[in-house]
């Protein structure tokens, strides 16, 4: 669920910048096609070769939810974190049925329940494609630029996938535009839920023990794979191990960690910390205070509002964690050092001066128009509605149909027809709308959108009119109908015709604000993030001609691996261990939330071996995206499921330092003995440990 970094920033900072002389131990998130063997082998004793690579590839899985995952049996079965399938969860549930608080086991294959609107996808290979996007974006900048790369990198994904629905394509920069790769993927769209356990289970400890350690969580979820309304074949899968990891032991998280920045100018690290982090962490900090208000208004208000109030309280922690290391003093200068080497060493080659300029001095001179539209942008467009799903259905409903209207290559790019499959299914998918919440974030959002953009701004008299945010919010969560599926398939069917004749107020209010959405994104693309990406593109060919392309890019949440081993760390005279046990969680639990046991644990306790592996901590480089992701030694044996990281890994998205840097995973020596002793789930450990 990620790193607080309280000094030694030199260190890491230093191997972020300048990879191959001297990245650390341990640091990067290798993409398969660029994985340091020689160096793991060095370190570890190792071998890793292509044979164990693309055994790794194949088992490992992205889910549509942001997570990770991998196939552990011969019949589909994937293993992640509770966490990374709480929505599927809480879609499931009801006011009656809480699978939330209680979880959720399938006591057969017949009562395995489909997860809407989650899809899975398997990695099967990569091409690179860096030479026709660079042709088509050569010489232009600004909107121009952007539309070039849209266009291609569309045109790329439709060449590569055409109507296989089975692919799905992807074009991924990387090194921030350096490199442009298509991933191609098998995608599966029918993902059951088998089993996952009771929130008191999977989130014990609760918001203050999350990105701590030690830990006792048992953050696992099974779900399967279907196909044609069978489960999948999946012979690929990762071999199951029962005993708890080794001190020292290496291992290896195959997963997709979802962003970094750690190749950001100074510039652009200094807007990030003055304007983009506040704004953010207050508006954040401000919509939980009223998710907890709402969450004690009644027990059905706190049953809906678990999952949101989770997820936005780790966000929270995430960006507390990044705001506190743009704070440091001593980061901020490392930073400026390394970059000034850099430009530097390009200063002293002429030629290559002239081939790269100064995109420094490109993306310093644009942060002032960043600055300028960037809570207009964030308001009208990114963060638009908040967190409302009837508004996000009403937007992708209007721009879908506005979009399709013009060949697949000349549009938003994520109206793309490449893209359109799983679109479809998250948005078409049944799942329960509360309108409580609805009303929630609505009015949270047109009151900041007012509040930041003013009264008098003609985006808030669009919106607001003479209603309040309240009442409006009311008229619209009331009135909409988008929270029934047949309606929303009949208006994405229908088209153009369909939406501009529609009377819902949510689908109205879509269109009335999409010109001005639309207009403020046109402006970003055109003095923001055309200059930004052509400058960036720059620099990263001054990387490779400075230190080749031996470094890894920065996380894109596409499939990548790193390597560490069991370790615990020291800080500030004090020794963390590296593993938990359940003896210590019954020694934890207090009896009050968040450290209290459910009836079946505390059922269970003198079953259990109190000295099974519980938790432990290893030193791979991971960021969010890679939850789920699975945890695994030279072998190729599972031996558990990241969940999350240490409080100092929370500045992970600018850099890392192997000395205290830690991955938390839950243990499959855990989950074996919990499936076993805890929910009596013989048959799916037989199936885990099949051969």
């Amino acid at each position: 669920m990620f790193r607080l970094k309280f000094g030694a920033v030199f260190g890491f900072v230093s191997a972020l910048i300048f990879p191959v002389s001297s990245a650390l131990a341990d640091e990067g998130m290798w993409t398969f096609d660029n994985f340091p063997q020689a160096r793991v082998e060095a370190a570890y004793g190792v071998k890793i070769d292509q044979t164990w690579l693309d055994r790794v590839r194949s088992a490992s899985v992205r889910l549509s939810t942001g997570c990770s995952a991998s196939l552990v049996s011969k019949e589909g079965l994937v293993l992640s974190n509770s966490h990374c399938v709480m929505g599927c969860v809480q879609s499931l549930s009801s006011a009656e049925v809480d699978y939330v608080k209680n979880g959720f086991i399938a006591a057969t294959r017949a009562d395995e329940r489909s997860c809407p609107g989650v899809q899975a996808e398997i990695l099967t290979g990569v091409t690179d494609v860096s030479g026709q996007i660079n042709q088509a974006t050569a010489g232009l900048t600004g909107e121009a630029f952007v539309k070039a790369r849209n266009t291609a990198i569309s045109t790329a994904e439709a060449v590569a996938c055409g109507r296989d629905m089975t692919a799905r394509c992807q074009v991924v920069s990387l090194y921030r535009g350096g490199q442009f790769k298509l991933y191609r993927y098998r995608r599966y769209a029918d993902v059951r839920l088998v089993f996952v356990p009771e929130f008191a289970a999977a989130f014990f400890g609760g918001d203050p023990d999350n990105f701590n350690f030690p830990r006792y969580n048992l953050d696992i979820s099974f779900v399967r794979l279907y196909e044609a309304g069978k489960p999948v074949k999946s012979p690929q899968h990762l071999v199951w191990r029962a005993t708890p990891p080794r001190p020292g032991e290496p291992t290896f998280v195959s997963g997709n960690p979802g962003a970094t920045e750690r190749m950001l100018t100074v510039a652009q690290l200094e807007t990030q910390r003055d304007l983009t982090l506040p704004i953010g962490q207050l508006q954040r900090s401000e919509l939980r205070g009223r998710l907890i208000q709402f969450a004690q208004a009644s027990a059905e208000n706190q049953r809906v509002a678990t999952d949101p109030l989770v997820s936005l309280e780790n966000s929270y922690k995430v960006f507390f964690g990044r705001q506190f290391t743009l704070n440091d003093d001593g980061f901020m200068a490392a930073k400026r050092a390394s970059e000034a080497e850099l430009r530097a060493k390009v200063a002293s080659d002429p030629r290559l001066a002239a081939e790269v300029g100064d995109p420094w001095a490109d993306i310093a001179g644009v942060q002032g128009a960043y600055a300028d539209t960037y809570v207009r942008f964030r308001q009208l467009e990114t963060a638009a509605g908040s967190m409302s799903e009837l508004f996000a259905h009403a937007r992708q409903l209007v721009r879908v149909a506005e979009e399709r209207t013009a060949p697949s290559a000349e549009r938003l790019p994520e109206y793309a027809d490449s893209r359109l499959p799983l679109m479809r299914k998250q948005l078409l998918d049944p799942a329960p709308i509360d309108p409580g919440l609805e009303r929630l974030y609505l009015s949270f959002w047109l009151s900041k959108t007012r509040e930041y953009l003013t009264t008098d701004d003609a985006a808030t008299q669009l919106l607001l009119g003479r209603e309040s945010p309240e009442a409006l919010a009311e008229r619209l969560v009331s009135g909409s109908k988008l929270a029934d599926p047949a309606v929303r398939q009949a208006l994405w069917e229908g088209g153009l015709a369909a939406i501009q004749a529609s009377q819902d107020p949510m689908i109205q209010l879509a269109l009335k604000l999409d010109p001005s959405a639309r207009a403020v994104r046109k402006t970003w693309d055109a003095q923001v993030a055309g200059p930004t990406d052509a400058a960036a593109a720059q620099i990263a060919r001054a990387r490779f001609a400075v230190y080749g392309d031996l470094a890894y890019p920065d996380a894109t949440f596409t499939l990548r691996l790193s390597y560490g081993k069991v370790a615990g760390w020291a800080y500030r005279g004090a020794t963390i261990p590296a593993t938990t046990t359940f003896a210590g969680l019954y020694a934890r639990a207090t009896g009050a939330q968040p450290y209290q046991l459910s009836p079946r644990w505390i059922a269970a306790k003198d079953r259990l071996n109190p000295d099974t592996v519980f938790n432990f901590v290893t030193t791979n480089d991971i960021i969010g995206g890679n939850s789920g992701s699975p945890v695994i030694n030279a072998k190729a044996e599972i031996l558990g499921a990241a969940f999350d990281g240490n409080i100092h890994s929370l500045g992970g998205d600018y850099g890392y330092d192997g000395s205290i840097n830690r991955t938390v995973v839950v243990a499959t020596s855990a989950a074996t003995e919990a499936l076993l002793k805890v929910y009596g789930q013989a048959a799916l450990v037989k199936e885990l440990m099949a051969k």
